[in-house]
């Protein structure tokens, strides 16, 4: 049988440390302060350090889809403003087609009261009504043109007679056979006119000696 084992007189004993952990100081018996566990070995000082690199991260991420959501809203605001705009010039030249078809339906109706006037026949009723004809598509945006003495255009003057005259000093509308119109910057129908060119004068004879 093994007997146990004693220590040494010289060596030394383990000390035994006892910790109290009863809440009340049972010599006082006052409540003892809360301890406060100390820090492990290794274990950082301060997290601080670690949450604002993190904060910093999020923060410049945030900006980055901010800036590209902002750029996104602003392509496809103007894509919108383009598009209604786009869509008002359509709409306008839509309109303005549609009224000079009608208004060229009318231009024999023109042509009729023009010949009446230049013969004295628009007189009366049929007067005021031709006037109010006339005056209603030139408020829609008919307009004549063509007129005597005038440069010759043949982007709207269609020439049907031709003559030549030392009195002009180029192409000339001297007469105009059937008015022209356009309807606002849409040329609806060329003018008929004759044309007359310059002609130099002929050369004075030579007196006899």
């Amino acid at each position: 049988m093994t007997e146990p084992r004693h220590a040494a007189p010289d060596e030394e004993q383990p000390q035994v440390v006892v910790n109290d952990r009863r809440r009340i100081d049972p010599e006082t018996g006052e409540v003892r302060p809360p301890a406060h566990a100390a820090p492990e070995e290794g274990a950082p000082a301060s997290e601080e350090p670690l949450v604002a690199e993190v904060v910093d991260e999020v923060a410049a991420e945030l900006k980055t889809q901010l800036d590209e959501r902002t750029a996104d809203l602003q392509r496809l605001t103007a894509e919108y403003a383009n598009y209604r705009k786009r869509v008002e010039r359509d709409r306008e030249a839509v309109i303005t087609n549609a009224k000079a078809s009608v208004a060229s339906e009318l231009l024999s109706v023109l042509d009729d009261i023009e010949r009446a006037a230049a013969h004295g026949d628009l007189t009366g009723a049929f007067k005021a009504v031709a006037d109010k004809l006339v005056s209603t598509l030139q408020k829609s945006g008919l307009e004549p043109f063509a007129h005597e003495g005038e440069a010759f255009d043949p982007s709207v003057h269609e020439a049907v007679q031709h003559s030549t005259s030392p009195d002009v000093d180029g192409p000339t509308v001297s007469a105009v056979l059937r008015r022209g119109y356009t309807f606002g910057e849409k040329l609806v129908r060329p003018a008929l006119v004759a044309v007359t060119d310059h002609e130099p004068a002929a050369a004075a004879p030579a007196e006899d000696a």
